[in-house]
């Protein structure tokens, strides 16, 4: 995630500075720092920040499974956590499931393979040009 990608989603969830702060459990200075590119979003951040903003989406409408988007064999699927939990929605929020077979060893890794897949844009497609 980059600085202004942050602040834009920042400004989806509605948050000042210091409530996305207080919301991320970092400091005000932190937040400012993501904004001004000074400091790296850390994984962790990232990762709440869209599931925040996924919770605030998902009460506009049910979403598919990634399972059924992504048409899973079924061994797959058992050995897959975003299945065992029914959580094919935030598929790219759970570590350690089975896309296209691979589990990621990092969060950032994960998501250069989430961001290109349809599920993660098909969750946050609401969201462009914001």
């Amino acid at each position: 995630m980059v600085s202004n990608e942050f602040k834009r989603l920042r400004s989806r969830l509605d948050r000042t500075q210091k409530e996305m702060a207080q919301l991320l459990g970092v400091s005000v200075k932190a937040i400012h720092s993501y904004e001004q590119g000074w400091r790296k979003i850390p994984g962790y951040v990232e990762r709440q920040v869209y599931f925040l903003l996924s919770r605030t989406l998902q009460r506009t409408g049910k979403r598919k499974k990634c399972w059924d988007l992504l048409k899973c064999p079924e061994e797959q699927k058992i050995r897959c956590p975003a299945y065992e939990f029914q959580s094919g929605d935030l598929c790219w929020f759970v570590n350690g499931t089975q896309c296209g077979g691979n589990i990621y060893d990092s969060w950032e890794k994960k998501m250069e393979v989430c961001r290109r897949c349809d599920v993660f844009l098909e969750m946050f497609d609401d969201m462009q040009g914001c």
